[in-house]
């Protein structure tokens, strides 16, 4: 299984890593079975993601598709935000081996989660605008 330099570096020296006290939204994705769990925090202000930051316990794989995930919505608005795809953070890291793709759909879902909360939080139902978070991959086999 051959990684990409990118996952290699984004492992390595993991970008947003921490928590965040003052996140307005937090969302908790994973699939216990294979290991990988994400915990994504966000700093919403004028609808704007201002910061972000993941704690991630998992394979190489989890760990870079958390950080080049939240560089991908740092700075931007909730809606680009949500836009993020899973396809998109793979390309941004350059391709993941197909047994790791699971991880990036994680660290979309984990994104999608903590705007769901941020939603929650100030008083909005967020699946109209966000739709159905799977808190719970075990759809997505560890073994694509």
């Amino acid at each position: 299984m051959a990684y990409s330099a990118k996952v290699m570096e984004h492992f390595a020296n993991p970008h947003n890593v921490g928590e965040l006290p003052d996140a307005n939204g937090v969302g908790e994705v994973g699939n216990p079975k294979c290991g990988d769990i994400m915990r994504m925090y966000i700093k919403v202000e004028n609808d704007r993601i201002v910061d972000v930051k993941f704690m991630t316990f998992g394979c190489g794989a989890a760990i870079a598709t958390s950080s080049m995930a939240t560089d991908l919505v740092k700075g931007k608005t909730i809606e680009e935000a949500l836009k993020l795809t899973n396809k998109a953070v793979m390309e941004a890291l350059d391709g993941l081996p197909p047994v790791k793709i699971h991880c990036s759909v994680l660290a979309e879902q984990a994104i999608k989660a903590a705007v769901s909360d941020y939603y929650r939080r100030i008083g909005i139902d967020p699946v109209p605008i966000v739709g159905e978070i799977r808190t719970d991959a075990d759809e997505l086999a560890c073994s694509i």
